[in-house]
């Protein structure tokens, strides 16, 4: 049963009254408990995905994942053009290093052709990075393998549910790349895959020898009619697919694909990365 965001909070206030937690009782005896909660370690790390910040520059994005302490952005061609030379890649990565933050990806990449698919590796390779996050029609799966192999990337595939034909959910990412090179995979979003009527827990159980990405989000619905809401507020069971991700040993990034006011976003961001580090830390 999915752990609601009111009984997350109403725990978390319990544990720290049992727990007597000295920064919420400044008035407590000597012979108070003073013990607090222990955070969790977890082998994967915080993200963004660039779309979130589809609406604003690079400077916004990177004060944004300053302020958040958000370190590692997958980089959107709308912050580093594809065509982009090696100074002006070189450019974004020192002001990107100037606020902390590293690009780990680049991606999402639609590629309908050969000749996207080779210049979105030679794009990948120029910005020194080795996951592609891409979107290839399926015809084109058997190139995509042939470069796999020649760079030496990993390339994770985005779902996106039930609003395009293509690749609706991680099962059909599955079965269409598990004959494939071992470094194609998904990137797993969790909204729309629960958006196709799937359980994103189970995918990520079933599937996460090829799950190379995460876009964690939430979203108010089980079907097409759902929207994304701040995380904890919508029907994905977070604190589940936290202990998954454990489980599984997932080591790669949840990046939070934001996608609600996307015209100002920003309230809402730092809601939904607040409570997913507090999962992270304490469940």
């Amino acid at each position: 049963m999915k752990s609601s965001r009111r009984t997350f909070f109403k725990q978390g206030l319990a544990g720290a009254m049992l727990l007597g937690v000295g920064a919420c009782n400044n008035g407590a005896s000597p012979g108070a408990v003073t013990q607090k909660a222990t955070k969790k370690t977890n082998p994967f790390f915080l993200g963004m995905a660039g779309f979130t910040f589809v609406n604003f520059d690079l400077e916004t994005t990177l004060k944004t994942l300053k302020r958040l302490d958000v370190k590692y952005l997958c980089i959107k061609d709308f912050h580093l053009p594809l065509d982009s030379t090696e100074e002006q890649i070189k450019a974004f990565h020192e002001k990107c290093a100037s606020y902390g933050v590293t690009g780990y990806a680049v991606g999402p990449i639609y590629m309908r052709s050969e000749a996207d698919i080779d210049h979105g590796f030679e794009y990948a390779r120029k910005v020194g990075v080795k996951l592609i996050v891409g979107v290839p029609n399926y015809e084109l799966l058997p190139y995509v393998d042939k470069l796999v192999k020649e760079y030496d990337f990993k390339y994770a595939i985005h779902l996106h549910g039930p609003d395009i034909e293509t690749y609706p959910d991680a099962t059909d990412i599955w079965e269409h790349t598990k004959d494939l090179d071992p470094r194609i995979g998904m990137c797993l979003d969790i909204g729309h895959d629960l958006r196709n009527g799937c359980d994103p827990v189970a995918d990520l159980q079933k599937y996460h020898s090829r799950v190379f990405d995460v876009h964690i989000k939430d979203v108010t619905d089980s079907t097409k009619a759902g929207v994304s809401i701040e995380m904890g507020r919508g029907k994905i069971d977070i604190p589940a697919f936290v202990k998954a991700l454990r489980e599984v040993n997932y080591t790669g990034s949840c990046s939070l694909e934001y996608e609600k006011d996307m015209k100002d976003p920003f309230i809402g961001i730092a809601e939904s990365i607040g409570y997913f580090k507090a999962i992270c830390d304490y469940i």
